[in-house]
């Protein structure tokens, strides 16, 4: 998979509307945010006993790594494990499905099967699990509303309600305590490929508003 140009802002409540009003007029609403154009989404974040991951988000390091695993509105039938790569500007993101029952044993600590799994992302989290220490960290919980244009294969994310575990991991867990993480963010993130077509420039344009490297991990490490 080819690294992806990426760019977030921090916007308001206000810009939302304004953005979205316009989004809809050229772009298309991800289908799978279904009919209300939004969708919950849960990711447990792994660090290491150092906090590397935390660390190099908040020292600006170029090139950098994150792992978690992921589902959305509540259906843990489909759980992803990720591995989110940056090289400055440029980003990435590398996938493997489990079932239910895998990603709990991950959550657990039982995870010697996944060196003989077969499966790379697999095996490199488990070899990383026990040479730097990586364990799961963090629940992040947010409600997203996507956008997509084929040109440039452009993808326009607005996601807010950031919410955070409250010293639980176990994310598969429903009643997991969340609590909200820092003063309501909103927070627009637009990723494409070679070029952003010029529609889509003019789409997200908000006066005064400047690019940022806003981390949705970073603000729910404060609670733990």
């Amino acid at each position: 998979m080819v690294y992806r140009n990426e760019v977030k802002h921090l916007i308001t409540p206000a810009d939302k509307a304004a953005l979205c009003a316009r989004l809809r007029a050229v772009a298309k609403p991800d289908p799978h945010a279904g009919d209300s154009g939004q969708y919950r989404i849960r990711s447990l974040y792994f660090d290491s006993i150092t906090d590397k991951a935390l660390r190099e988000k908040l020292y600006g390091v170029s090139e950098r790594e994150k792992f978690r695993l992921r589902y959305y509105n509540g259906d843990t039938g489909l759980i992803r494990l990720e591995k989110k790569e940056k090289r400055g500007g440029l980003g990435r993101k590398l996938s493997e499905p489990l079932t239910p029952q895998e990603a709990q044993r991950i959550v657990q600590g039982d995870t010697d099967w996944m060196a003989v799994s077969g499966r790379p992302l697999l095996i490199e989290l488990y070899s990383k699990m026990k040479a730097q220490g990586l364990r799961p960290r963090t629940i992040v919980d947010y409600t997203r509303t996507p956008f997509v244009y084929a040109p440039g294969n452009v993808r326009i994310t607005i996601d807010e309600n950031i919410r955070t575990g409250l010293h639980c991991t176990d994310f598969l867990n429903p009643d997991c305590v969340t609590v909200p993480a820092g003063e309501g963010a909103i927070v627009l993130e637009v990723k494409w490929d070679e070029y952003l077509p010029t529609v889509i420039r003019r789409a997200i344009r908000l006066e005064g508003r400047q690019s940022t490297a806003f981390s949705k991990y970073a603000a729910c490490r404060i609670y733990g």
